[in-house]
């Protein structure tokens, strides 16, 4: 098959491009508004974008409570979801009045962080502490904006549960990460394996 998007001609119940665009890490967001209010929400349009310096993004669909914190702060941390935090994660995505803390609804603990003011998860594997670099209002083809809102942050600090560190390597499998996929289907990281890049081939040499 193939459909427009501007169209979305596909004929399908419910559109599939999310469904395509998988599996989709967690970004777990905390933020802190400059009252002090707390805000923990799932974003699944979420990655890692460069190694050095160690930077993050996510997308918000709106300009929700966590894009005015971070605005207010220029902090966030990311937690990172596992199979055993699947139902308080899913908590934390009601969208719920300013300055209700997710945590508590959902039953969460929280741990200072140490290098930025909003908590992090306690239960979260690992937990990343980041400073804002910019927020861009994203703009369609047309030049209209898109009311989707990417954050990039700079990862300052690292939090990993010992648990999951072995041989001196951080046991990905063991963490049991989720993941969006499309719908209301997700994942779960369990098996992993590994995969050499190949090098080219050096031409031999021509003779003399």
């Amino acid at each position: 098959m193939f459909y427009e998007t501007a169209k979305n001609d596909h004929g399908l119940p419910r559109d599939p491009f999310k469904a395509i665009v998988v599996p989709r890490p967690i970004g777990w967001i905390t933020s802190v508004s400059r009252a002090g209010e707390i805000n923990l929400a799932p974003y699944s349009f979420f990655n890692a974008v460069s190694e050095e310096p160690p930077m993050v993004m996510f997308s918000s669909g709106g300009r929700k409570d966590t894009i005015s914190f971070i605005e207010e702060t220029q902090e966030f941390v990311c937690n990172f979801a596992s199979f055993a935090l699947r139902e308080p994660m899913s908590k934390t995505a009601m969208e719920l009045p300013r300055g209700v803390d997710e945590m508590i609804e959902a039953g969460l603990a929280p741990a200072p962080s140490r290098l930025v003011r909003p908590p992090r998860v306690a239960a979260a594997p690992c937990a990343l502490e980041c400073k804002l670099l910019q927020i861009v209002d994203l703009r369609d083809l047309e030049g209209r904006t898109s009311q989707r809102y990417v954050v990039f942050g700079q990862v300052i600090g690292v939090h990993i549960d010992d648990r999951f560190i072995k041989d001196g390597r951080l046991d990905t499998a063991a963490m049991q990460p989720i993941a969006r996929c499309g719908y209301n289907d997700y994942a779960v990281v369990d098996t992993v394996f590994p995969m050499v890049r190949p090098r080219l081939a050096r031409k031999p040499e021509a003779a003399e």
